[in-house]
């Protein structure tokens, strides 16, 4: 196999890995990081004290169980205790909606909140604890997306590794090839980044109701976290080793070397000059 052959099979190989890098690292995040329990509660606890997030919690169980409690649960919801209902709250509701996920039923998701509301100081009576979390509709939807994401979750990332990998060994400059590598990783983490961005402005312009807009960021940004540091990571590694091998190629060699003597020739080597 010729050098340019190798050259182009590896500038393949490694443009499509540096492609599958923010894909992949979004499909992990939602398949490892959205769907354990404890990582979701410890993401959404420092929510419980931002006001925005608490005025929409108690609008949507005093509309959910009985519109005239809202001053009630509204009320609730600055006690200290209602941070230990949040997380017990949002334990229940991811819980169940895995269970509906997994089990394959078509109903609504439902929880029942009566023993959350217990843990709050000053407990009041509530006509109907039974609120709503996921219709039967999107619950199909979500089901579908969960499928895609058990497998995506894992082989998208190994098949990035795996092309990077197979990328640099075939080229025939493998420092010139981990570096493009490099580079490329941290092109995937910017667009990973301003994917970030993108979708959350996008999911907030399309909630009908501007209102919950402030309480939807918080929610959006808390968990995409994870998601905005994977990011960074992946322009702050990819950059670094691309420096890396920029200055060993330019210093790591004599010929890189700037001001380096010329080659003495070798006496041996030189035509014997005919003697008058």
């Amino acid at each position: 196999m010729t050098s340019r052959v190798r050259d182009a099979l590896s500038a393949a190989l490694i443009a499509l890995a540096c492609l599958l890098v923010p894909f992949g690292a979004l499909a992990a995040w939602a398949a490892y990081g959205l769907t354990d329990t404890g990582r979701y509660v410890t993401a959404m606890a420092p929510l419980a004290a931002d006001p925005a997030v608490r005025d929409s919690v108690a609008d949507a169980v005093a509309g959910e169980v009985d519109g005239p409690v809202r001053p009630l649960v509204r009320s609730l919801t600055r006690t200290r205790a209602f941070g230990t209902a949040w997380d017990a709250g949002n334990q229940a509701v991811h819980e169940a909606v895995l269970r509906a996920v997994r089990d394959g039923g078509h109903h609504e998701v439902t929880v029942d909140i009566a023993p959350i509301a217990a843990r709050v100081e000053h407990r009041a009576v509530l006509p109907r604890t039974e609120v709503a979390v996921l219709p039967a509709s999107a619950l199909d939807r979500l089901r579908k997306g969960y499928d895609v994401l058990e497998v995506a979750g894992f082989w998208l990332p190994v098949t990035a590794a795996a092309l990077a990998a197979a990328g640099i060994t075939v080229a025939a400059c493998r420092r010139r090839a981990l570096t493009a590598t490099a580079l490329g990783t941290a092109l995937g983490g910017a667009l990973l980044g301003l994917a970030v961005a993108v979708g959350r402005h996008l999911t907030l312009t399309d909630l009908p109701d501007p209102v919950r807009r402030p309480a939807a960021g918080a929610v959006y940004d808390a968990l995409t976290g994870t998601l905005r540091t994977v990011s960074w990571l992946l322009v702050a590694v990819g950059l670094t080793v691309a420096l890396s091998c920029w200055l060993t190629g330019r210093y790591g060699s004599p010929r890189g070397r700037r001001g380096s003597a010329a080659p003495v020739p070798d006496p041996a080597q030189q035509p014997t000059r005919a003697q008058a």
